[in-house]
């Protein structure tokens, strides 16, 4: 810190930065502004006696706080010359030539640091809190100059204590007003920049607005008959509520010109005051005794334009700032929705171009299995495909789940006893391959229905169903159904190795495995379970887990589900999980589930542009002792409907020429496509997939690549009714 008060560094310091960017008006127009309001002072001294505007203190603190170190400096010894030689010219004797300026420069140094401390280092008078930390420090600072004024004239000519505080009343008032009409004003015109498109009102409605300001205020000054002065605060006001804060500014200066002008000339409201008779002041001039008044006035509308000002000014600020922020987050919204709209067409894509050769690597797979010709090694190789094959698709459908994220529920009435028997069907084959049991059992009430969204339970129950065979060597894997009083237990217990103490908190944490070393017996992604913690939660369920090593897991949902409509009596009937595809007979009607039915055997029509993806399905279910049509597409699809006959349609959806969602359509459209039944064979897996397929009228869906388990337990549900209806009716 330099001690000659030049220079102030840190907290303190006093100058605008070096590398600050200059605003304002040059140092030469603050050394006019000054010089102007000296002129001022000797024309109210020769009229008055008595000092009655003072503006100079207000601009050289604006100068100190705006102009850099040299150019301040250079302008406050200027203005300190021209106010020496001012109080020359006017007479001042002996010591009061140097106490008044001594006294001016002072007050105008402590204003200025206080505002530099205390108000920000940019100075932005736009926000309401520094425009009243400047007022305090200025009521402050002026209060102790005053009194310090005040004790020096009364040590030198002891005038009587009348005169000394009507002294220090004028002198405080005058120099305030001073301050706070001028530095502000100059401070905001500084940054005349930062206030572009921040008024409410256009070019018109400003000029307009401070017309009617200037005839107002003419017009209620000119005259001293009326107390009108209260006119002139209403143009004020609109114009601080529409006007930038500089133009709020250069009305005050205008308004002070005009009723300043008015009130020395013996004008105005301000005159129809009259001062009582006080010892001391006889020789003071009735309009200097008035003045108090005036600078009363000027206060008050200072302090009222002024802050409104600023406090619009920050409003429209805010105001930008949120649509700037909301334009900034509907781009990040919308930037969004399309990354998400593009995950989900590539989730979609994936989804159908991994299962589309998967179905027939399956499909092949399943049927080479069933076949009794082949030799002991050539079995053993059809086994290990099928295994492959049925890992790739749960780490393809987990992964697709997982990324996928959270869909709405479409809950319907279910038999959950299907759904838990459909859900093991994947898994009956490595269950078979290892000689494990996999039984449902279902305790539920007899033809009980249940309201649940058929994908979420499959999709949580599948993956446990799958974990309990993968880990389980002998024994078996039972999944139990029960009802109580909140819903629905589901127990899936296996007597399998069991799970460590230490794997259990992060069970279901994803990509979490008991065992994640290199050599570990076991693979997987460990999604799975992280997708039934998912699942269950999304059914407003919970999951228990009871483990022991060596004896065996139990994983218990509690799932709050409502029930349904329980299915017709004579609906009901007892259905066996299907056995494995090994042991089914490769053709032959006594393998259709088709009891009951009208035709010797069940009528299929499969849809599908994919000729590998049509055979697998015919000799899959022709093994099942069903009659099998083929249609490459929607269009042939409802031409075969419209002339033949058929218990069940399997339809694919991404088709040349027409799709499967248009055929479905077109179909319900037909005398005889009501009560068909229409199931998705498909490899458009996604959620949203789904229900376009149940919204274009199908019955249910079934994903690729499918198996011979999986069709018969189509095959099944149709021919016994228990297909959820078709939500499309016939078309109009």
């Amino acid at each position: 810190m330099e001690t000659g008060g030049l220079r102030l560094h840190g907290r303190w310091r006093l100058f605008r930065h070096e590398a600050g960017r200059v605003a304002g008006p040059p140092p030469w127009a603050y050394v006019a502004l000054f010089a102007a309001s000296q002129l001022i002072g000797h024309w109210s001294t020769a009229t008055f006696g008595a000092v009655t505007v003072w503006l100079s203190n207000g601009i050289m603190v604006a100068a100190l706080l705006q102009l850099q170190r040299r150019p301040a400096v250079s302008v406050i010894a200027a203005c300190f010359a021209i106010n020496l030689f001012s109080n020359t010219l006017r007479g001042d004797p002996g010591i009061l030539l140097w106490v008044n300026a001594l006294m001016n420069m002072a007050l105008a140094w402590l204003v200025a640091v206080q505002a530099r401390r205390y108000c920000g280092a940019a100075l932005d008078m736009r926000r309401p809190r520094r425009l009243l930390r400047f007022a305090i420090i200025s009521a402050t600072s002026v209060a102790v100059v005053a009194a310090v004024g005040v004790t020096i004239l009364w040590g030198i000519r002891r005038p009587p204590t009348s005169l000394l505080l009507f002294t220090f009343r004028s002198l405080a008032s005058v120099e305030l007003m001073g301050l706070l009409l001028v530095t502000p004003v100059l401070l905001l015109f500084a940054r005349i920049h930062r206030f572009r498109g921040e008024a409410y009102a256009s070019r018109p409605e400003a000029i307009a607005v401070m017309a009617i300001m200037i005839a107002v205020t003419t017009l209620v000054f000119r005259q001293d008959q009326a107390p009108l002065t209260f006119l002139a605060f209403l143009p004020m006001v609109a114009i601080a509520l529409r006007l930038s804060p500089t133009l709020a500014g250069t009305a005050l200066l205008i308004q002070a010109a005009i009723t300043g002008t008015a009130t020395l000339t013996g004008h105005g409201p301000i005159h129809l005051f009259q001062p009582s008779p006080v010892e001391g002041l006889e020789a003071v001039p009735l309009t200097v005794r008035r003045l108090g008044i005036y600078n009363v006035y000027m206060l008050a509308m200072v302090a009222t334009v002024l802050p409104l000002s600023t406090m619009m000014s920050e409003r429209r600020r805010l105001e930008a700032r949120l649509r700037t922020r909301t334009l900034a987050a509907q781009d990040a919204r919308r930037r969004a929705e399309e990354a998400s709209a593009a995950r989900s067409r590539f989730l979609a894509v994936m989804s159908h171009e991994m299962r589309t050769p998967l179905n027939g690597v399956a499909g092949f797979a399943d049927l080479l299995a069933a076949r009794t010709d082949l030799q002991p090694e050539a079995r053993g190789h059809v086994r290990r495909i099928r295994e492959a094959g049925a890992g790739l698709l749960i780490l393809v459908e987990d992964i697709l789940d997982f990324a996928h994220g959270d869909d709405a529920l479409s809950p319907e009435p279910l038999d959950l006893a299907a759904v838990a028997r459909e859900a093991s069907t994947p898994s009956r084959g490595a269950a078979d391959t290892r000689g494990l049991t996999l039984v449902v059992e279902d305790r539920l009430p007899r033809g009980a229905r249940f309201i649940c969204d058929r994908r979420a339970l499959r999709q949580t129950l599948h993956p446990l169903i799958a974990n309990a065979v993968k880990f389980t060597e002998a024994g078996g894997v039972t999944v139990r159904l029960d009802s109580h009083s909140g819903g629905v237990v589901i127990r899936v217990t296996d007597t399998g190795i069991g799970i460590p103490p230490e794997a259990m908190p992060d069970l279901f944490e994803a990509f979490e495995q008991g065992d994640a070393s290199i050599g570990r017996r076991h693979s997987g992604t460990g999604l799975g379970l992280a997708l039934v913690a998912r699942h269950v939660a999304r059914m407003g369920g919970k999951i228990d887990v009871v483990s022991q090593v060596g004896s065996g897991s139990s994983f218990t949902l509690r799932l709050p589900l409502e029930r349904g409509a329980d299915a017709p009596p004579e609906s009901v009937r007892e259905v066996a999980p299907p056995a494995a595809p090994a042991s089914r007979p490769a053709a032959g009607p006594s393998a259709a589930p088709a009891e009951g039915a009208d035709h010797a055997a069940p009528q299929v029509l499969v849809v599908d542009d994919h000729p590998v993806n049509r055979e697998v399905a015919r000799i899959m279910l022709e093994a099942l002792g069903c009659e099998v049509a083929e249609a490459c597409d929607g269009a042939e699809a409802v031409e075969a409907v419209r002339d033949g006959v058929f218990d069940l349609v399997l339809m694919d959806v991404r088709m040349p020429r027409m799709d499967g969602l248009e055929a479905t359509r077109r179909i319900r459209g037909l005398p005889q496509g009501d009560d068909l039944a229409i199931v998705a064979m498909t490899a458009d897996a996604m959620p949203e997939d789904v229900c376009r397929c149940l919204n274009a009228g199908m019955n249910a869906h079934m994903a690729k690549p499918v198996s011979q388990g999986g069709l018969y337990d189509a095959v099944s549900r149709a021919l016994s009714g228990e297909l959820p209806p078709a939500r499309v009716g016939r078309a109009a």
